[in-house]
């Protein structure tokens, strides 16, 4: 049960996540996260982009893209 907490922990706010291949786990319980490139926050139930190396959260495949067209190259 990675993604489940106690529901009468609060919840409201920006949640810290752990993103694992495939799947994440909630460090601290929130609502959502921020994509980290463009700032909109993503509710943890519509997640479904994230970066495991850079531990980071993505809105839209667009925001991804833009991400790794922004990284610098081995």
């Amino acid at each position: 049960m990675l993604n489940r907490f106690d529901p009468s922990q609060p919840s409201g706010g920006e949640a810290e996540v752990k993103y694992l291949d495939g799947d994440f786990r909630v460090v601290r319980p929130g609502n959502f996260v921020r994509c980290a490139v463009t700032g909109a926050p993503i509710a943890l139930d519509e997640l479904k982009y994230w970066s495991v190396d850079r531990q980071e959260a993505y809105a839209t495949p667009e925001a991804v893209l833009e991400r790794y067209r922004d990284a610098p190259r081995p």
